[in-house]
């Protein structure tokens, strides 16, 4: 099958896999099969074995340590990056966390630290990489970077607590580093997919019941795949969305415009 794009001659990083079901499964699938030469990262040992799977299956050859918490990691990381490619044509930023009392909590009852901590790993990580990958992104002559939001963001879904404050901060960093990083010709993009069940999507209460409204109230009436979420990721890297930076990029069959 001909790819939606050409990603040919490019290097990516992509992290948050977490197996075979995750939404960066299904980005990972897109662009390997667009072409581009792949980084995949994983959180620690632990992790690594969930997806061996995903990275024997596409073919990817350089997997490497990533802890977003962990400044020494972060510079190892893109330091193995920069030895193996000296360069990198975009990266995609797939995490988030929050503790699980304030997930499915009360905003107001929100505790400091697990508020700064859920903020830390689901915002500002995407800062964080977004700085890293800068210079190696220069060095390709400019690039794209994309991370994953929610409705949530914008719109009250119980249950999603304090990560709906998380992706709504995200969504305005991806504006602000799209200003800032656009003179460098680094374009910032985020996708909003409608709701899919993954690891992390498990944990959200209620979950099956948000996939069955989407499926009964979005114009499209179907639910996304990270197929289809992947589709939308690698145009969005690649050459054809050269101008497109700063938005907000739902895939949802169409769910975000109903009332």
């Amino acid at each position: 099958m001909n790819p939606i794009v050409n990603l040919a001659g490019k290097v990516g990083l992509i992290t948050g896999i977490a197996n075979e079901k995750s939404i960066s499964t299904g980005v990972a699938e897109a662009c390997v099969e667009a072409g581009a030469t792949l980084v995949i990262t994983y959180q620690n040992e632990k992790t690594r074995a969930f997806i061996e799977p995903v990275l024997a299956r596409l073919g990817v050859e350089h997997a490497y340590l990533l802890d977003v918490t962990n400044p020494a990691s972060m510079d190892e990381a893109f330091g193995q990056i920069d030895a193996a490619f000296g360069k990198l044509d975009f990266a995609i930023h797939s995490m988030a966390f929050a503790k699980r009392d304030d997930l499915h909590g009360r905003v107001v009852d929100t505790s400091p630290d697990g508020f700064a901590l859920a903020m830390d790993v689901s915002t500002h990580s995407f800062v964080r990489l977004a700085k890293k990958a800068e210079p190696l992104l220069e060095k390709a002559g400019g690039g794209s970077l994309v991370t994953m939001t929610y409705l949530g963001s914008e719109k009250v879904i119980p249950n999603y607590g304090v990560m709906g404050l998380c992706k709504a901060a995200l969504e305005a960093a991806t504006r602000y580093l799209a200003f800032e990083l656009g003179p460098k010709a680094i374009r910032v993009n985020a996708v909003s997919p409608g709701p899919l069940m993954t690891r992390a999507a498990s944990g959200i209460a209620g979950f099956d019941g948000l996939m069955a409204q989407a499926v009964e109230r979005a114009p499209m009436h179907s639910l996304v795949t990270p197929e289809d979420i992947g589709a939308l990721t690698a145009f969005l890297v690649s050459d054809a969305g050269r101008l497109v930076t700063g938005g907000i990029h739902f895939v949802d069959a169409g769910y975000n415009i109903m009332a």
